[in-house]
């Protein structure tokens, strides 16, 4: 693992600052975390580095503040807590990175080793805890081994598909002494992703796509992580076909282009999912065919030849056959795609001609259906996300959402331009997740204008973090659609349940506005929709953390929506 011993620094120092010293050669800038005993020795030598310390409310927002600038900036996050409860508060930050494979790496304080698995104060086991929703994970046991671990865990978060990884760490490990050596890059047996796209498939998806009268090309969030949405663009725009992303690879493809359906599945459009429905070939960019997208999977693209090309081999047919499988990185992949069209010469130029009357028909189902609702003397919440996104442009915005129906309407009626510029848990669907990767996301790119949009009941899980942002001056805009429910699980009891609204009233929450000038923000408040637009104005011209209360409809839905167990092609559409 390491150089020649000549490159051992003959001072010894304590773990703690061979570990800032390592986060320093990884060129880490930014660290959430939330300090405590085990972790101590860290706090008092963090002064003297430079890397940049935010104090968190709550542990679980410093693991979604870490996947927040990891997702705007392409870069591994990096958060540290304590021991015990401080290392259990982290497992739904890291579920939530591991279901939508965001690179972080997780430190967590532990009692000294002696004192491990004897009940000790906060002691919890970590490793075992959250072995299945982290990519890896390592207790270390000696501070020799402290330096080449930490690298490997940096190695191992952004590698091959991303993912959380979590280090424990002892009190004694970081408090004891060693040398801090020159790593050389990690290598594992059994760990050699593969990156290179095999040419020959690459070549039959080609000649497939060529021939395809019905072609779409279905992107996940892998095209995001992979920074392949200029290469995929491209491809699309070359070869005329259109394309439908999930609700992670929203931004990996212009929404302002022809060629856009938006998002596909359960709340997708009506264009999109009817194109998947009577495509011929479905080409699967970085996506893993969820239960969300697919539906009932025997109606899914049933009369389709599928393409599949993910990092992850274990992705590919899991859930859906695919007729060809190309395991290799998006970017590589794609540009080896490009390389095909180009030398291809006429064949290409056929290709994109001979679509025309599947670009008809998939414009008679953009007109037939389109995303809608009625605006009336009640403030609806599609109109006011409609707002943000023309009010936004112009500001290079990053949206971050909480989870439910303020989800879903963010998605549909944001215009989406460019990648890493939308932040949401698809996977887990974890509420209070906004809040605080918006935070990580302001923290990257201070001039950017950051907006989480939220919902009255999500934002209350993590609203502690108004602490965090004013005291950094984290000019973060929470935009709360306050339709006083849990609205996606009250749509479906008013669908399904015959109006049972059982315990998705929020008969009682706080006034946002004084609760935003309790923490030292600006709060502002809509009741009407002349109010909507002004207001958020003066929000976005704010120079610091404003939480703006929309009062919405009270039982608006979101629609379109696939029932559970339906094909894709069956919605409700109002």
């Amino acid at each position: 693992m390491y150089g020649d011993e000549n490159e051992v620094r003959m001072k010894k120092i304590i773990g703690a600052q061979i570990l800032l010293e390592v986060l320093q050669e990884q060129g880490v800038e930014v660290i959430f975390g939330y300090p405590g005993g085990a972790v101590i020795n860290f706090y008092d030598h963090l002064p003297d580095y430079s890397c940049r310390h935010f104090l968190v409310r709550h542990e679980q927002a410093a693991v979604h503040a870490a996947d927040g600038y990891a997702r705007a900036t392409g870069k591994v996050g990096v958060a540290l807590v304590t021991s015990g409860p401080g290392a259990t508060n982290t497992v739904t930050g890291l579920a939530t990175a591991y279901m939508d494979s965001i690179p972080i790496v997780v430190f967590t304080g532990q009692v000294p080793t002696p004192l491990i698995g004897n009940d000790a104060f906060q002691e919890a086991d970590i490793v075992g805890i959250s072995r299945p929703c982290t990519k890896h994970n390592f207790l270390v046991k000696r501070v020799e081994d402290l330096e080449r671990i930490v690298n490997e865990a940096f190695h191992i978060a952004g590698s091959g598909r991303p993912g959380p990884v979590l280090v424990d760490l002892p009190k004694d490990v970081i408090a004891g002494k060693y040398f801090k050596k020159k790593a050389v890059q990690p290598s594992f047996k059994g760990y050699n992703p593969n990156y290179n796209g095999h040419a020959g498939q690459i070549q039959r998806a080609m000649q497939m796509l060529f021939k395809a009268r019905r072609p779409l090309f279905y992107v996940g969030g892998g095209v995001v992580l992979a920074d392949a949405a200029a290469q995929l663009t491209d491809l699309a725009c070359r070869l005329n076909i259109p394309v439908t992303t999930t609700l992670m690879g929203l931004g990996a493809f212009p929404e302002d282009d022809y060629l856009s359906l938006g998002m596909l599945g359960m709340h997708g459009t009506y264009r999109a999912n009817m194109a998947v429905t009577e495509s011929d070939v479905l080409v699967a960019f970085g996506a893993r065919f969820d239960d969300r997208v697919t539906g009932r999977l025997d109606k899914f693209a049933a009369d389709a030849k599928i393409i599949h090309v993910d990092i992850d081999p274990t992705s590919i047919s899991k859930n859906i056959d695919v007729d060809i499988p190309i395991v290799g990185d998006l970017l590589d992949v794609l540009q080896k795609m490009l390389e095909e069209v180009k030398a291809s010469g006429e064949k290409a130029e056929l290709c994109a001609a001979g679509h025309d009357e599947w670009l008809k028909k998939i414009a008679y189902w953009r007109e037939l259906h389109k995303l809608s609702y009625e605006q009336d003397d009640i403030i609806k919440p599609q109109f006011v996300v409609e707002k943000i996104s023309q009010l936004a442009q112009g500001h290079d915005p990053i949206i971050s959402t909480e989870v439910g129906q303020n989800q879903m309407w963010a998605a549909q009626f944001f215009t989406f331009t460019k990648p890493r510029s939308w932040l949401t848990s698809g996977g887990l669907g974890t509420m209070g997740y906004g809040l605080p990767a918006a935070m990580g996301a302001q923290v990257a790119f201070p001039e950017r204008l950051v907006i989480d949009i939220a919902g009255d009941g999500s934002i209350q899980m993590n609203s502690q973090e108004l602490a965090t942002v004013v005291q950094y001056n984290l000019p973060v805009k929470v935009i709360i659609l306050n339709n006083g429910y849990l609205g996606m699980v009250r749509q479906w009891q008013e669908l399904f349940f015959d109006k049972h609204y059982s315990s998705t009233q929020m008969n009682h929450a706080p006034d946002f506005v004084k609760l935003a000038e309790a923490y030292g923000a600006l709060g502002l408040r809509a009741r009407t929709p002349e109010e909507v637009e002004p207001i958020l104005k003066q929000a976005f011209a704010h120079p610091g953390p404003v939480v703006v209360d929309v009062v919405v409809a009270a039982e608006e839905n979101v629609y379109p929506m696939v029932p559970a167990g339906e094909a894709i092609s069956n919605m409700l559409l109002v």
